[in-house]
């Protein structure tokens, strides 16, 4: 793969439906794959895709194809075909757009201006990659993973690194934790002190969305899980993914 491209899933313009942005009309980048494997997760994984869709008028849900992989000219001319100023934001999603750290220091000077900038979705685990790019970045929506929700190691050092970080170069930052009606009160207990350190973040307690045969969380958890946080936190607010109520992207 040329070392100006890479793989691009899709681009399109839809409403964030996750975080403290929920509701938020956003341009969409999404790019494949991930270096985690949560249990939960619902984007697509298995083989690179062979093209990248990409929407030819905002909200219109019409898409057409370019084969991947594609060059960071390629994809910052296709999002400002968008109306980017007609946006609050361009999100760099995924997957883990920061596997694509080389990419995305060429692609993020070109991308034309939104209304409050680049917005930056992430697992919040790679904070060596952040710091290649985290200058050209305004906005950062990162998890914290709880391992035993998600099925996987426990990251809480790369987790606290990546939040220091983000903190130092004074970015706006939100965290989103994603719980289930099996969600361990020790490890939930350990998110929240480590973003105790840090208390005038925004915390998103989002439920895990009913798939893969995983159970809805329980009203009474959430509130509970939630009154339990706002012991030591400001700002923690319990939010599904609306996008999926809505059928939106």
């Amino acid at each position: 793969m040329p070392a100006d491209s890479t793989m691009v899933t899709e681009i399109f313009s839809s409403i964030q439906g996750e975080g403290i942005f929920t509701g938020c009309r956003q341009i969409f980048i999404r790019f494949w794959g991930c270096n985690l494997n949560c249990r939960y997760c619902d984007t697509r994984t298995g083989k690179a895709p062979v093209h990248c869709r990409i929407e030819t008028e905002p909200g219109t849900g019409n898409f057409c194809l370019l084969p991947n992989p594609l060059t960071a000219a390629e994809v910052a001319l296709r999002a400002g075909e968008l109306n980017p100023s007609g946006h609050q934001t361009i999100s760099l999603t995924g997957g883990e757009p920061l596997l694509h750290t080389s990419f995305l220091s060429r692609l993020i000077p070109l991308l034309p201006p939104a209304r409050q900038g680049i917005y930056l979705e992430t697992n919040g685990t790679l904070p060596e990659e952040l710091a290649r790019i985290i200058d050209g970045i305004d906005i950062i929506a990162m998890d914290i993973k709880l391992p035993g929700t998600a099925g996987i190691t426990p990251c809480w050092r790369e987790h606290e690194a990546f939040l220091a970080l983000a903190l130092a170069k004074k970015k706006k930052v939100m965290v989103k934790i994603i719980i289930a009606d099996y969600s361990a009160d020790r490890e939930i207990e350990q998110a929240v002190e480590l973003l105790s350190r840090y208390k005038d973040i925004p915390v998103v307690l989002q439920p895990v969305s009913s798939s893969r045969g995983i159970p809805q969380l329980a009203p009474g958890r959430a509130l509970a899980i939630q009154a339990r946080a706002l012991e030591k936190l400001i700002d923690v607010r319990v939010i599904p993914q609306t996008h999926k109520y809505l059928h939106l992207l």
